[in-house]
């Protein structure tokens, strides 16, 4: 082995990756834990397995989702994961006073939190198995756990996701990750799309419900949002960057921990 393959071999983990198309969008499993590959194929197969039946099982777009059997007033299976979900979406509704909503117009759609939920679920299920530093990717859901190389935080830059640009770059080892603003979120006391802010990014030890108070903070718009990730900084472990229409960003203090200092600020 020559000098630079012994540095490089100290600095970076063997591990495995892979992405697939899942939920409308790619998904991708990173895990850098030195494993061999006859556990890490499994592993990742399992981890897209998971996924799918995810998609397959709370996507209220699907005809045969037991979420589009309950809008219907079909008959469902009895899956424990359903009532967990449902439960999980009661209890952010009442923390957010109503602004997570997954009961709109006689529908339900946990949408706003099932992808986090599910990144979340997975990564402790990896981490269980052996495989603790990873990092799941789906869209503006990030979880990361452990290291991306030995010693060495995962980076994560936070996309802008109306123009693609990195507005904040966050270093951590155990973090979920959580931004609302690519797609289409109502305001659950009118039933319109809201569209008083740009994005919002939720960060805190549990994915799914990051994603949640995303959504519901996105929804209340900027006065009422502000006002409402500030309590929550204040009263937990979850902080907030909030970015307006035009460009200005609002984080909590416990945000900028997690930044690197030395990261370019865009917008």
């Amino acid at each position: 082995m020559t000098t630079s393959q012994i540095a490089r071999s100290a600095t970076t983990f063997p591990g495995s990756a892979r992405v697939e198309m899942i939920m409308g969008r790619p998904v991708s499993v990173d895990i850098r834990t030195a494993l061999p590959a006859r556990e890490l194929t499994p592993l990742l197969d399992d981890a897209f397995a998971w996924l799918r039946w995810v998609d397959d099982t709370f996507g209220p777009a699907g005809p045969d989702s037991q979420i589009a059997r309950l809008n219907r007033g079909g008959t469902i299976r009895q899956v424990p994961e359903l009532i967990e979900v449902l439960h999980r979406c009661d209890e952010l509704s009442e923390a957010t006073g109503g602004w997570f909503e997954p009961r709109i117009g006689g529908v339900i759609d946990p949408s706003g939190y099932i992808k986090g939920w599910a990144l979340e679920r997975l990564s402790r299920a990896l981490s269980n198995a052996g495989a603790g530093d990873h990092r799941i990717t789906a869209g503006n859901d990030v979880r990361v756990r452990g290291s991306s190389a030995p010693g060495r935080r995962w980076r994560v830059g936070i996309r802008d996701p109306r123009t693609d640009v990195v507005r904040k770059v966050v270093f951590a080892h155990d973090l979920g990750i959580a931004t609302s603003g690519g797609s289409s979120v109502v305001d659950p006391h009118t039933g319109q799309v809201a569209e008083g802010l740009g994005s919002v990014t939720v960060i805190g030890p549990d994915l799914g419900m990051a994603d949640g108070y995303a959504t519901a903070i996105y929804a209340m718009g900027p006065a009422r949002g502000r006002r409402f990730a500030a309590d929550l900084a204040e009263s937990g472990p979850y902080e907030t960057m909030i970015v307006t229409r035009d460009g200005q960003e609002l984080t909590t203090p416990g945000f900028l921990g997690h930044s690197c200092p030395q990261a370019r600020l865009a917008g």
